[in-house]
C-alpha cells in the first residue's frame, strides 16, 4: 500500500501507525478512554474511525460472521451507527438506510418508542418507502428475510425470518438491547 500522508501524521493522533502484526481486534487500542466523567461514554471511537486502516479492518471483522449471507440493504442506528453502517454497506456495494432519532426526517415515517441504556424513553424513525416486500427499487426479488444486527463485534442476533428486504443493522455499541430491539421492530414493521 502507498506511504501514509504526512498530512495524516501529528503529535497527538497519529492515524499512520500500524503495529508489527496486525491481529484481530488490534485497532480497539486506538479507542480513548472518557476523560470527562460518567455523562460521557466509557471510551471514543473517534480515533478509531479516523484511522484508515483501523476503521478498515474493523469493519472487515465486523462483517466476517456475515459472508454468505444474503444482505440487500445496511441500516445504521442514529447516530453513531451511521459510521459504521455507511462504511459496511460501502464494502458490500449496498445502500445505507438512516434510522433516526424522532423528529429528524420531512418525509412520512414509522415510530418506534424504546428505552435506552440509561432506562429512558425515547423514539426512533424510518422512512415508509425504504423497505418494501420482497423487492428494493431496481433489485431483483429476494425470498427469505429476516433483519440481522451487529454492534460494536461483541453481540450479534438475526430476527426472525419474514419476507422482504434483509437488512443489516449496525450500532456502535449494544449495551441493553433496547435501541437495537426497536430499530429492528421498525425493519419488520416494514417488511424487512
Amino acid at each position: 500500500s502507498a506511504p501514509c500522508s504526512q498530512r495524516l501524521r501529528s503529535p497527538r493522533m497519529d492515524l499512520c501507525h500500524l503495529p508489527a502484526t496486525r491481529e484481530k481486534g488490534w485497532y480497539l487500542a486506538l479507542m480513548a478512554p472518557n476523560t470527562k466523567g460518567p455523562n460521557y461514554a466509557w471510551l471514543d471511537p473517534s480515533r478509531l474511525y479516523c484511522h484508515p486502516q483501523g476503521l478498515q479492518d474493523c469493519v472487515a471483522d465486523l462483517l466476517q460472521p456475515f459472508q454468505g449471507d444474503t444482505i440487500d440493504m445496511v441500516a445504521g442506528i442514529d447516530a453513531m451507527g451511521f459510521i459504521l453502517g455507511a462504511a459496511a454497506a460501502a464494502v458490500l456495494r449496498k445502500g445505507f438506510l438512516a434510522i433516526r432519532k424522532a423528529g429528524h426526517l420531512c418525509v412520512p415515517t414509522l415510530e418506534q418508542p424504546y428505552s435506552d441504556y440509561s432506562g429512558r424513553e425515547k423514539v426512533m424513525e424510518v422512512r415508509t418507502d425504504a423497505i418494501s416486500q420482497g423487492e428494493a427499487a431496481g433489485c431483483s426479488h429476494h425470498q427469505g428475510g429476516g433483519a440481522a444486527s451487529v454492534g460494536s463485534g461483541r453481540s450479534a442476533a438475526t430476527s426472525a425470518p419474514s419476507p422482504g428486504l434483509r437488512i443489516l443493522l449496525m450500532d456502535q455499541w449494544v449495551e441493553t438491547g433496547g435501541t437495537m430491539r426497536a430499530a429492528i421492530q421498525l425493519v419488520e414493521r416494514l417488511g424487512g
